[in-house]
This record gives C-alpha cells, structure tokens and sequence, in this order.
C-alpha cells in the first residue's frame, strides 16, 4: 500500500486497541490514545525504510534518504544469505528484512528500552520522529507542498508539548507499566503494531510480504503471504484509495468513539 492508507491503517489500528481496553475495562487515558494512534500512523511508514521512493525517504531529508539507502543494502544482504531454495533472486531489499514480524519486534523492544534508559530526550525523540512520519503519512498533501523545516517544526513542538501531557499524574506515562521506572515502556507498543499493520497492508497487494521470516514455508524461508491472487489489487489502485482509506476512517473513528465511551 501507499504511505497515506499505512498511517490510515495504523492509527485505526491503535484506536481499536483502545476500543478494546476500554470494554475489558481497562480505558486508555485520553493523551495516551491520542499520542499511540499517532505513533501507529507513523511507525506504520517506517518498514518501507527499505525503499528509496518511500514517503519515508523524503521525511528527514538526506538522513532519511542516506538510511534507507543503508537499510536496502542490508536486507538485500541478509535475503541472499537465508533465502531457501525456492525463494527467487532478487535485486534489492524491498520487502524483506523490514517488512517481517522480528524486525517489527526488535524495533519496537528497541524502542521501549531506549525510553526505559534514556530517560526523557530518548522519549521525546521517539516522538519527534514518529510525528513527523505522521504528518507525512496522514497529512501528507500538506507535508508534500510545506517546508521540511516546518513539518519538523510541527513535530518537534508536537513531541514537547504531547510529552508534557503525559507526564502529568494520570495523563498515561505510567499507563500499562506502572513499576517505578516503566514510565513510557508501553511506546513500543504502538511502534509493533504499526510495523505489523504495514506488513499486513502488504500483503493484500500482488506481491504479498514476507512477514513469517525467519519460517520457512515448504522450500522458501520467505514466503510471500497473502490472500487468494483474486482478491488482491495494486498499490495505489482504486480499491486501496476508494474503499480501503474510507474505512480506515470509518473504523478508527468508531474504534476513538468506543475508546472515549462516548458510544
């Protein structure tokens, strides 16, 4: 899918998850609903980091262009060294390492740590970064005709102003892990979840997506899942813009409704 429908998707996603701890009885404080959708619809762009065209390569100018660059090599590099028998040859990285479900766990564990160890500038950057990707995933008409710097700017005062929210007793820093300590350990959370959503988006297109790696399945350690060839479109088709966004938006705004318990 196209970098729009993965935000979509991914903040539709965590508005679910919301949805469901509300009716398990375990509600979602509001800053923590509102910043995990946004940290979703971000981390839903950042498998695409093995692409160079991706919405994701533009977002942080030449180090975002330079990583992806980097990140391409190394999943074309591990493919070739795991690839079973009935796996083809490739050229690149493109969907591969990234867009599997170790990659989306290592990164979001990484991430948890790093907010658990590195205290408020690691929490403040993880926001800042995801931020900016979902403004350019959810916004991103805006971010294509707007200044870097702005978009920057915007994600920067965001990530500040968000983490203040947090921080005040009962907002949610300690939402889900309340030991001292655990604040913010539940950031990882959204990060998993997007990733996943992004590989699952994947895998309705004709390609499909490898997401069981390292698994084998009969000859081929990455095997391309996916639905039936007939129900799958391309990206960026009329299913996935007419059909597959509006219900992203029908389903996270019923999912941030049930969430809030306002149905």
């Amino acid at each position: 899918m196209m970098g729009p429908a993965h935000s979509l998707s991914g903040a539709a996603a965590w508005l679910g998850v919301g949805a469901a701890a509300a009716a398990a009885g375990h509600a979602m404080p509001w800053p923590v609903l509102v910043v995990g959708a946004l940290i979703c619809a971000g981390a839903a762009l950042a498998p695409d980091l093995d692409h160079k065209s991706a919405t994701i390569s533009r977002a942080f100018g030449p180090v975002s262009k330079t990583l992806c660059e980097v990140v391409d090599k190394l999943s074309y590099a591990v493919y070739k060294a795991t690839r079973g028998a009935g796996d083809p040859r490739r050229t690149g990285g493109h969907r591969t390492l990234t867009h599997t479900w170790l990659w989306a766990v290592l990164v979001g564990g990484g991430c948890s740590a790093a907010a658990i160890f590195g205290g408020r500038w690691a929490v403040l950057a993880i926001l800042f970064v995801h931020l900016v990707l979902a403004v350019e995933g959810l916004l991103w008409r805006a971010a294509r005709v707007s200044s870097d710097v702005l978009v920057w700017l915007l994600g920067a005062t965001s990530a500040w102003i968000l983490a203040g929210v947090l921080d005040q007793p009962g907002n949610g820093a300690g939402w889900l892990f309340d030991a001292p300590g655990q604040e913010y350990l539940w950031l990882g959370l959204p990060i998993v979840l997007g990733a996943l959503v992004h590989d699952i988006g994947d895998a309705l297109t004709v390609s499909g997506c490898p997401i069981l790696w390292p698994i084998p399945i009969g000859r081929k350690r990455w095997y391309p899942l996916g639905p039936p060839k007939f129900m799958r479109f391309r990206a960026g088709s009329w299913v996935e813009m007419k059909v597959l966004m509006p219900a992203f938006m029908v389903l996270g705004g019923v999912g941030g409704a049930a969430a809030l318990n306002f149905i």
